[in-house]
């Protein structure tokens, strides 16, 4: 039986599966990323692989599929910034497979995940999909007439990064008024604590406070008008015909899907708006996707 490594590395945790073509799990491993440094980082990883490779016992493995995070090469192999993991320029497929004496194949984190949601979660069934994980930041995959789109550098769905706000917030990319500044989960944790002068405070603290706290109600409030205004933008240009959100702040469903969908509705004025739905898969979307793109892309040798 033919088996491959699928990793999802996180900026706090790494996930691995090792899976057949029929994506039955036969192990699974995890470790905690060892923050910024890189080859702390590199070394966690291999570990994992190793745990993993003495579970296939005697079955072949054919690959490692690595999903991380970051601007990736996917032809290369080479992660050219991945700030959290430690990484800049680092041809970490080389790098692996030496180390291991595998094929690593590596590919966007969220570029997985919504390869997972639209083959196996949310996205079933639909050709123009946007896939949208809000977390500590903000990214999204695209399909488009049953297509992924990948872009020539390698860059498309950085929905985060998309402007918003002319002259808004600073953000660590350089650019100000970035959408992630105002709607990642993060973001809704930090104007919440300005609004309560609470340090600390979580999005999840604004999610358990709404309806009883009219501070968190604005906070709710702002962040769903930017992430419609950021939707608005992309629904129009991509003709999309379904949202599934994903990432942590998704968790709050129907407190996040229903006001989200009205201001949609009030804004848009010549895109249709789309059918909008929760991930399904939770946090093994993006090992998961790993495996799928994997297999995906082994076929093609």
């Amino acid at each position: 039986m033919s088996l491959v490594i699928a990793l999802d590395v996180g900026g706090t945790n790494i996930r691995g599966e090792l899976v057949d073509p029929a994506g039955t799990v036969h192990a699974a491993a995890h470790e905690a990323t060892a923050g910024s440094d890189g080859e702390a980082t590199l070394d966690a990883i291999e570990r994992v692989c190793r745990t993993l490779l003495d579970a296939a016992g005697d079955r072949s493995v054919e690959a490692v599929g690595l999903a991380v995070p970051g601007v990736v090469d996917s032809v290369t192999g080479v992660v050219l910034l991945a700030g959290n993991l430690g990484w800049r320029n680092t041809a970490v497929s080389d790098i692996l497979g030496r180390r291991l004496g595998l094929t690593v194949l590596l590919h966007h984190d969220v570029n997985c995940a919504g390869l997972a949601e639209r083959e196996l979660g949310a996205g079933r069934g639909v050709d123009d999909l946007l896939a949208v994980f809000i977390g500590t930041g903000i990214a999204a995959s695209l399909t488009v007439g049953g297509v992924a789109v990948g872009g020539g550098a390698h860059q498309a769905g950085e929905l985060g990064h998309v402007v918003i706000r002319e002259d808004g917030v600073e953000c660590p990319c350089g650019q100000r008024g970035c959408l992630e500044r105002y709607c990642s989960a993060s973001a809704v944790g930090l104007a919440y604590a300005a609004a309560t002068g609470r340090p600390g405070a979580t999005s999840l603290d604004v999610v358990q406070a709404l309806g009883t706290d009219p501070l968190a109600d604005q906070v709710w409030d702002d962040a769903v008008t930017a992430l419609a205004l950021g939707l608005l933008g992309a629904i129009t240009l991509l003709g999309t015909e379904r949202i599934v959100l994903g990432g942590g702040l998704a968790a709050a469903g129907d407190l996040l899907v229903d006001p989200l969908r009205r201001r949609l509705t009030e804004l848009a004025r010549v895109a249709a708006v789309p059918e909008i739905v929760v991930a399904e898969l939770g946090q093994r979307a993006g090992v998961i996707g790993a495996a799928l793109a994997t297999w995906k892309r082994l076929a093609l040798v």
